[in-house]
């Protein structure tokens, strides 16, 4: 395994990431994000663990709506087995709605409060690594996320905080605020980024790198578009017969031509179309260590084995021939209105 620190802080991370969304399922509520039928079970998720960790891994992402709450308590259980606490980095995210209540969603003071408790409670750890605001809150003023953000560092729950899927002026504004009123600012962000859709070197991944923030990308595999296992007239694993949202952000003509040229490339040089997609967001600039998820014990070897790809300048240029722009995916853009309500 390859290691990095994570933008301008000390702290060492591993250049791939577990990502937990998958370790879940079973009965949730209504509220919330339930099995969609890939789901790995807590049983079956331990090996994963075993796996990441044996393979160098030491940078575990989830979230508390993940199967609401139930990826959180997984990912706790056997990171708290089988790892060392001091020797792994541990992110989660809040955000998302944990209940009927309109309180208990969002970035206001209160939920964030009482987000980071519940997550603490279900990881059954005494402090989370990387907090993460899983998206922007139109409805919440950002002075009091991030106030309240800085009051988890200051109160040792917390040792860095993150922000995932928003735009640059968006993200600029939390960084700006952050340093004028001396709160703690964001270190990371956990953003949409892949082959298929590389609108985020436009502004987001720039501003990063000027910055010194850490680029995380989630999806680097494009919800399993990139792997091969999707084609023109339909998908031929479970996930990509249920995950509406990947039909909805993807499936193109243009993005099926990325695809075969990553099937093309990976078929020369005798990998699988998985280790090139996430190997190519290894090498972009800016990149810090991209988030994977797996449902199955080998492909997740799979990606672990993509750290020690290294495409050729020529591979590269042709991977990225294909692509054209898309309209914003993985995050809402405010309107107009919406923005002078």
């Amino acid at each position: 395994m390859q290691y990095t620190l994570l933008g301008k802080t000390g702290i060492t991370v591993s250049r791939i990431c577990l990502g937990c969304m998958s370790y879940g399922g079973g009965e949730v509520p209504d509220w919330a994000q339930g099995t969609r039928g890939w789901h790995v079970n807590k049983e079956d998720a331990r090996e994963h663990f075993k796996i990441a960790i044996d393979s160098g891994i030491n940078f575990f992402d989830t979230a508390d709506v993940y199967s609401a709450g139930l990826s959180e308590e997984i990912t706790g259980t056997y990171l708290n087995e089988i790892a060392s606490r001091d020797e792994i980095v541990v992110a989660t995210k809040v955000f998302g709605s944990m209940g009927h209540s309109p309180n208990k969603r969002g970035l206001s003071r209160k939920h964030i409060l009482e987000g980071c408790d519940n997550s603490l409670r279900r990881l059954g750890m005494d402090f989370i690594d990387l907090y993460q605001i899983h998206r922007w809150d139109p409805k919440t003023p950002i002075e009091e996320t991030l106030d309240a953000l800085d009051s988890l560092v200051r109160a040792g729950k917390v040792r860095y905080l993150g922000a995932s899927s928003m735009a640059a002026w968006q993200f600029s504004k939390a960084l700006y605020l952050a340093k004028e009123h001396g709160w703690h600012r964001f270190a990371a962000m956990q953003n949409h980024y892949n082959l298929v859709y590389r609108e985020e070197e436009r502004e987001m991944i720039p501003l990063c790198i000027d910055q010194g923030v850490a680029v995380i990308p989630w999806s680097p595999l494009a919800r399993g578009f990139l792997t091969g296992t999707r084609h023109r007239e339909g998908g031929s694993t479970t996930r990509s017969q249920v995950d509406t949202m990947a039909k909805d952000m993807y499936y193109s003509e243009e993005d099926f031509q990325v695809a075969d040229t990553v099937a093309a490339v990976a078929k020369q040089r005798g990998v699988s179309a998985a280790q090139v997609a996430c190997a190519w967001v290894l090498q972009a600039p800016g990149v810090t260590a991209p988030i994977i998820g797996a449902t199955k014990t080998q492909h997740l070897r799979d990606l672990i084995a993509s750290v020690d790809l290294k495409l050729s300048p020529d591979e590269v240029a042709a991977l990225e021939k294909p692509y054209r722009p898309h309209k914003v995916l993985g995050h809402s853009q405010p309107t107009a209105k919406a923005m002078h309500a």
